[in-house]
């Protein structure tokens, strides 16, 4: 039985991945982009198994009519994937109010208005899959992140909730974590605040760190997510591309053991029942 999507940041990287992964093995998608017809191609291949919808995310009215008339289309949503976001780079004195703005708005609440507006649809049918798309980087931090890792962190927060209020309901609810991968989310895509002269040393240190990090292939994360939709028991949080499994559990090891180590400190601060 094909499946419905609705997906946002359709227009390129991996929103686009996803959307052709989808209609390639015949599913239907409701593909969300801020310009729609960056979706022509797609529609000429595909005719009526793509609905083309031009979709800001900050918008929470945009967001609601947006799944309402996606839904009214096809009359079902089976998978709803929040992909759209982009990322933001600066140290943290480096940023501007407005940039952290901007950036809460497309990554935290652009994904929790429309996850708001899909849920009573997907309840009222008892089923549906949400997915977000987070990143390694909503897990663990890296330095000139800040603003991006608190976007991602936010998103990871109320989905693990999330997951948690909704489980009777039949609606499933994976967090995907990607590592490095080839699209232009730090290039064209991306925020950069203005350098300060005081972060260069961290800067170089940052770019000789990544340096060896090999890039994932987008066009494989499309068939990777189909995998994760079609399972009947998909996991709450999964890794895409080898980084995150390399580096991700060396941190979280260094996090438990300096818990132990303070331990003590943990339990005095507990003070003495009144």
């Amino acid at each position: 039985m094909s499946k419905i999507w609705f997906i946002t940041g359709s227009s390129r990287g991996f929103g686009r991945q996803f959307v052709q992964a989808a209609l390639e093995r015949g599913d239907k998608v409701a593909a969300a982009a801020r310009n729609a017809d960056s979706l022509a191609d797609l529609v000429a291949a595909h005719g009526e198994a793509i609905l083309p919808l031009t979709l800001d995310v900050t918008d929470k009215a945009a967001a609601a009519e947006a799944v309402k008339r996606a839904h009214d289309h096809f009359g079902r949503l089976d998978v709803v994937v929040n992909n759209a976001g982009y990322g933001l780079f600066g140290a943290v004195e480096e940023l501007t109010e407005q940039q952290v703005r901007d950036q809460m708005e497309t990554n935290f609440f652009g994904a929790l208005w429309v996850t708001q507006a899909v849920l009573p649809l997907l309840r009222a049918q008892g089923s549906g899959h949400i997915v977000q798309i987070s990143s390694i980087g909503g897990v663990i931090t890296f330095p000139l992140m800040g603003g991006y890792n608190a976007s991602k962190w936010a998103l990871e927060g109320f989905t693990d909730s999330l997951a948690q209020e909704v489980a009777g309901f039949g609606i499933k609810v994976t967090l995907v974590e990607p590592g490095s991968f080839a699209t232009d989310w730090s290039g064209s895509s991306g925020a950069f605040a203005e350098n300060l002269p005081a972060y260069e040393e961290v800067r170089a240190a940052v770019v000789a760190n990544l340096s060896s990090v090999q890039n994932g292939d987008p066009a494989a994360a499309g068939p990777a997510l189909l995998k994760i939709v079609d399972a009947d028991n998909p996991p709450l949080r999964v890794f895409f591309g080898a980084f995150p499994l390399h580096y991700v559990p060396q941190v979280y090891a260094d996090r438990l053991k300096t818990w132990e180590e303070w331990a003590d400190v943990a339990t005095q601060a507990q003070g003495q029942a009144a």
